[in-house]
């Protein structure tokens, strides 16, 4: 059969009007990593008719991908996540237009990065603090606006952040802390309301300083359904836009929605509690 976009999207229509759809075929979305939430962050925007994508990551899929990692599979063990996932994503759409940065984001490359885009969708490795840093404050400086979503336990949490609203410096107030404290900040802005914090059932798991934690790949996957939602909203202008210093986690565990204000960001009474609770927290564990 003859791959065709209208019908390949068709079932979108209801969800989406035709205009809507067509809209998507010429958008261009970037995403920074491809591995347990940047894969499923292109799968999705594919399989919604995004037709023109950036990708980068430097990596290759490992063994201990398997667990999260929509690209992780034996048959894919070794090879460079970018070309992995640009192959499925092609798999779905033929047409799409993506260009592969196999070194990752770089200052060299983010102009390039960053160019033409209509979205840039955050699939950073919790941990790639100068990477990301970087990447939000040019997204700040061009006017581009952003998704970021985290897979924590078994749910996601989102932030936006819009052109002319709160930067993510405002709202995580990174500084030129240590990356111990930068994960802290950054996890806790995410979700202020910590619903996942209570069903950690081995809590060795979590080492910042190794820079390692437990994941799991509903998580990955309700980040992706959550950050390819409001990616839908912004492109096309429809629906109330949440952005910074609000934010949203949804549990699949607990149940729960939460949706967060915090004014100022982490500099908020609320998240200084929260952080200094959670900074104790890791000093035992590192005893």
């Amino acid at each position: 059969m003859m791959f065709g976009y209208a019908d390949a999207f068709s079932r979108n229509i209801g969800w989406l009007t035709r205009a809507e759809q067509a809209s998507l075929a010429n958008k261009c979305v970037a995403i920074a990593g491809m591995g347990g939430v940047g894969g499923n962050h292109l799968l999705t925007l594919a399989r919604l008719g995004v037709g023109r994508f950036h990708i980068a990551d430097f990596d290759t899929f490992e063994i201990h991908n398997f667990n999260r990692q929509v690209g992780a599979t034996v048959s894919h063990l070794g090879r460079s996540k970018v070309q992995v996932l640009a192959e499925m994503a092609r798999d779905i759409n033929p047409e799409l237009e993506i260009q592969s940065f196999p070194e990752g984001v770089t200052s060299a490359n983010l102009p390039d990065f960053l160019s033409g885009i209509d979205l840039y969708v955050d699939g950073l490795d919790f941990f790639a603090f100068s990477a990301r840093q970087m990447t939000f404050d040019a997204c700040a400086e061009a006017g581009v606006p952003v998704v970021t979503a985290a897979p924590l336990g078994m749910g996601a949490a989102v932030v936006n952040f819009m052109p002319g609203g709160m930067s993510f410096e405002e709202y995580f107030c990174w500084g030129k802390g240590t990356d111990e404290a930068k994960a802290l900040r950054f996890l806790l802005g995410l979700a202020p309301a910590r619903l996942h914090f209570d069903y950690l059932v081995d809590s060795t798991s979590v080492n910042l300083k190794e820079r390692r934690g437990p994941s799991t790949f509903m998580a990955c996957q309700l980040c992706a359904g959550m950050a390819a939602t409001e990616a839908l909203k912004i492109l096309l202008g429809r629906g109330k836009v949440w952005a910074a210093p609000y934010s949203h986690q949804f549990d699949a565990y607990r149940n729960k929605l939460v949706r967060s204000w915090r004014p100022g960001g982490n500099r908020h009474p609320l998240q200084r509690m929260a952080l200094r609770i959670a900074e104790g927290r890791l000093a035992k564990l590192n005893e």
